[in-house]
């Protein structure tokens, strides 16, 4: 009746009926069966669950009474029955099964026999017992050495029978290897040899994959590829023959696949895959179906589908229609689901929609609703979040700037900020991403409050001498360590090399200034005190003028700052300067053009010179 279920029949009132007869049966008898009863039942219990048999009293006790029997009965099983009943164990979790003591203690009576018997298991067993593993260790199974040890036994057996897997024994297994190293296992040349083994069967294997098996294994090669494996040209042939796969199968994802799909090669572009013609093609077939299948996904599937977007949009993907219409439908879903998302949906999807912001997103009242709703969340959850999480959430609040309240943006940089300084070992991309999110949260109060906060720029000061005589390759980073060192008075030990570009109202204002005012000294694209250069100085009154296009704005209004644009003008400030904002839209035509000039001429005491705006 499983074996039916799985290949789609019907589950009609007498086949229920029948199910839920046998199953009071199963209890009753339960100390009858040979080892094989028991393999086969608890098989057939879970694929049964896993094909929508409700869990009934029945059925639960069905299934408590046949777990001591595996302990009883643990030397007496088969290689086939070893990984049927592995399998069968971790679907039973998967779909929500208790791990109660009896079920542990089952468990870790079959692991010893996955080890000595290793030789023994077939191509799919091998594949049913790693996804077994991952499967349990991702649903919260501490990594006991038994697993360890099954684990390591298993992996050289993969490389060795490698020409008798088929497509979904090669999904399974990469997909298993994946979750396991990103659940912490190590790197060992066995598990290298074990993937690279796989590669070339994937490759050939191509059209036998079902949409399920495309979606793990994209999922997998970015996971591998997230947690260290060497990028060769079998991984990057593996993943160019898949993506038309995507285009070919696009009707036949279902929302987690599609959210899985999107996540996986965002992650493999940011890992310095190319995005080629079909790289392109599958992304742009994806975007309609998270649109049509919007109400479908779950928290996860949300923070991924988002944090996706904006890594591909960081990255370079162009801004279709389909691509902003996809993130206009998932943000009342954030909102929506607001209390589903744990610390590192949270965390994505806080990220996500600050480099969205970053990259020109239009910030309509959904999204700022979506923003609101997930910031209570970062207090309840403070204390699930790593070290990595919390320099995102720092860098994200940061990012968005006025975008947030200020009293919610002050109190949670300040609760961020008590995480962050009780983690003794950081990586230096975490201090430096916490070092940007203090500062802008120092600049935001000194320009709002003109308050100093001593415990963040402590904090500050803890961060930067943390960072010792970090010489950092990138010039975002070296601005950011001789930013601090401005704010703090203390020496950089990086001269930062700055870009420099000029705008054309900033050409336009200028040529006028200078017009209005012939012996008015004007310099620009000046640094100061190694701070990124400003658009105007006026070396003789002390003063900057910043002409503030929309990369300086959170939102497209002309007046709601981000976080650079914050950081910087308190920097200019600090440092002694005079800072005159002006909104680039407010130079579109002579006359406010004129008002600044004007303007201008007051503050700096300039009397008139005989020239007009022209």
């Amino acid at each position: 009746m499983a074996k039916l279920a799985d290949n789609g029949q019907e589950r009609t009132p007498e086949l229920k009926e029948a199910v839920a007869a046998l199953l009071i049966l199963v209890n009753a008898q339960k100390t009858h069966f040979t080892p094989q009863g028991i393999a086969n039942l608890l098989w057939a219990t879970a694929k049964l669950l896993d094909t929508g048999q409700e869990r009934t009293t029945e059925f639960n006790e069905a299934v408590v009474g046949l777990l001591p029997q595996v302990n009883a009965q643990k030397a007496q099983f088969k290689p086939q029955e070893i990984a049927q009943l592995l399998w069968s164990m971790a679907k039973l979790v998967d779909n929500g099964q208790e791990q109660t003591p009896e079920f542990n203690e089952a468990m870790a009576a079959l692991l010893p026999y996955a080890s000595t018997q290793k030789a023994q298991f077939k191509p799919q067993e091998i594949a049913n017992l790693l996804w077994a593993i991952a499967k349990l260790v991702d649903n919260g199974q501490k990594s006991t050495p038994g697993f360890n040890e099954a684990v390591t036994a298993l992996l050289p057996y993969v490389n060795a029978r490698k020409n008798q897997c088929n497509a979904q024994d090669i999904a399974s297994l990469l997909w298993a290897m994946a979750k396991l190293a990103d659940n912490g296992l190590e790197r060992t040349p066995e598990l290298n040899e074990a993937v690279n083994a796989l590669l070339p069967r994937a490759r050939a294997q191509k059209d036998q994959f079902i949409p399920q098996h495309i979606a793990n294994l994209l999922w997998a090669m970015a996971k591998l590829v997230d947690k260290g494996l060497e990028q060769t040209s079998g991984l990057y042939e593996a993943v160019a023959v898949l993506l038309p796969m995507v285009n070919a199968l696009k009707d036949q994802f279902i929302p987690q696949h599609i959210a899985n799909l999107l996540w996986a090669m965002a992650k493999l572009v940011d890992t310095r895959q190319d995005q080629t013609p079909e790289f392109n093609e599958a992304v742009a077939t994806l975007l309609p179906h998270v649109n049509a299948l919007k109400d479908q996904f779950n928290p996860q599937g949300i923070a991924n589908l988002l944090w996706a977007m904006a890594k591909l949009v960081d990255n370079g993907l162009e801004r279709t229609p389909e691509f902003n219409q996809a993130v206009v439908v998932l943000l009342p879903h954030v909102k929506a689901q607001k209390g589903q998302f744990n610390a590192q949906g949270i965390t994505n999807l806080l990220w996500a929609m600050a480099k969205l912001v970053d990259t020109r997103q239009d910030q309509t009242p959904e999204f700022n609703e979506a923003v609101a709703a997930l910031l209570p969340h970062v207090n309840a959850l403070k204390d699930q979040f790593n070290p990595q999480g919390i320099a995102n959430l720092l860098w994200a609040i940061a990012k968005l700037g006025e975008l947030i309240e200020l009293n919610e943006f002050t109190t949670t940089c300040e609760l961020l900020v008590y995480q962050i300084r009780e983690t003794p070992r950081l990586s230096q991309q975490t201090l430096l991403m916490s070092l940007w999110g203090v500062m802008v949260c120092c600049a935001r109060l000194s320009l709002a409050t003109a308050n100093k906060n001593d415990v963040l720029e402590k904090l500050m000061d803890d961060l930067f001498t943390r960072l010792g005589n970090t010489s950092p390759d990138n010039e975002e980073d070296q601005s950011i360590m001789a930013m601090a060192a401005s704010w703090l008075g203390r020496t950089c030990p990086v001269i930062p090399h700055y870009q420099t570009t000029i705008s054309i109202p900033q050409s336009n204002f200028r040529h006028q200034l200078q017009s209005c005012m012939p012996s008015l000294k004007i310099e620009e694209e000046k640094c100061l005190n190694l701070l990124p250069p400003v658009d105007l100085l006026l070396p003789d009154h002390n003063m900057v003028i910043e002409i503030q296009g929309p990369s300086h704005y959170a939102s497209a209004d002309f007046q709601t700052r981000n976080g650079s644009t914050l950081l910087k003008i308190a920097l200019l400030k600090k440092s002694g300067f005079e800072v005159i904002e002006i909104p680039a839209n407010m130079l579109r035509n002579q006359d406010s053009m004129k008002l600044y000039i004007d303007r201008l001429k007051t503050r700096a005491g300039i009397g008139p010179q005989g020239h007009s705006v022209s």
